[in-house]
């Protein structure tokens, strides 16, 4: 079931021969296998119409996770390829085995940890992907105008122009955009996952947190804590673990849905249907 010019590029380019492979969960957008070689056991991603660099920026961004030495596990790439030589668009990395239970205390703690590696700027010095959605990540100084500049318009632009969001949505973000400034609470830059709902992290055999599929880039911390809780949250201890390292000011639950605006215009823009409404909803309570 793996593509022949995928299963060509390892014999061709690494010396590995696919002995066996089994279909395994690769998100919405992508294909996926658990691929057995004489080498070892690998975990294989792709997509056939990947945006140019789409796996390369998941490879950066992994490799940025992995680098700030948390005590988060983020699996290793060997390799990734964009198409060059007709080979395909595809990522290759370390295959973890699941199933050891989960430790939610730790993943908090390590997130927590995550978020001390800092920069001077919000953003990062490359565009990537959130989804299948092209991220723009051009820094500022400012966590409000990052927001708002790279974050927000980009997205609801692009649900304007499909149809899905109006007019009367932009004047209430309009509205919203104006208050941004005072509702968020001073941050650092942190360096985040970016993409933290719950199908982008899994426990392996040790019960270890691992994180995967990242749209990294420096924010503010309370970014990643709001992404958690859109589909209806992590475990209590995961959040009681990051306070206990990084404690939140006063009203973060309040400042959860402006913070989460962003995914949910996302999921309007890759999916429509019932997040519109999430999304409308939201603007005009504000």
């Amino acid at each position: 079931m793996i593509p022949d010019n995928i299963t060509k590029y390892l014999q061709d380019k690494m010396g590995v021969e696919a002995t066996n492979s089994v279909p395994v969960s690769g998100g919405s957008i992508n294909q996926a296998a658990k691929v057995e070689t004489r080498s070892g056991i690998f975990f294989l991603k792709w997509k056939r119409d990947a945006p140019e660099r789409f796996f390369e920026a998941e490879a950066n961004g992994l490799k940025r996770l992995r680098e700030a030495d948390s005590p988060l596990r983020v699996p290793k790439v060997y390799t990734y390829e964009s198409d060059a030589g007709g080979y395909g668009n595809f990522i290759l990395m370390e295959f973890i085995e699941t199933g050891g239970g989960s430790d939610p205390s730790s993943f908090g703690a390590g997130l927590a940890a995550l978020h001390t590696v800092t920069s001077n700027q919000f953003g990062l010095d490359e565009d990537n992907f959130i989804g299948s959605l092209p991220q723009r990540n051009r820094r500022h100084p400012e966590w409000s105008s990052f927001f708002i500049e790279e974050r927000i318009t980009p997205q609801l632009t692009m649900a304007v122009d499909s149809g899905k969001m109006d007019r009367q949505d932009v004047k209430n973000w309009q509205r919203l955009a104006d208050r941004v400034d005072d509702m968020f609470p001073a941050s650092k830059p942190s360096l985040l996952h970016g993409d933290l709902w719950g199908g982008n992290h899994l426990y392996d055999r040790n019960g270890k947190a691992v994180l995967i599929d990242p749209a990294v880039y420096f924010g503010h911390p309370e970014a990643d804590l709001a992404f958690t809780k859109l589909f209806g949250g992590f475990q209590r201890s995961f959040y009681q673990a990051y306070e206990s390292v990084n404690p939140l000011d006063p009203g973060f639950e309040e400042r959860v849905p402006v913070y989460n605006l962003y995914p949910l215009l996302v999921h309007v823009n890759l999916f429509g249907g019932h997040y519109i409404r999430q999304c409308k909803t939201v603007l005009s309570r504000y």
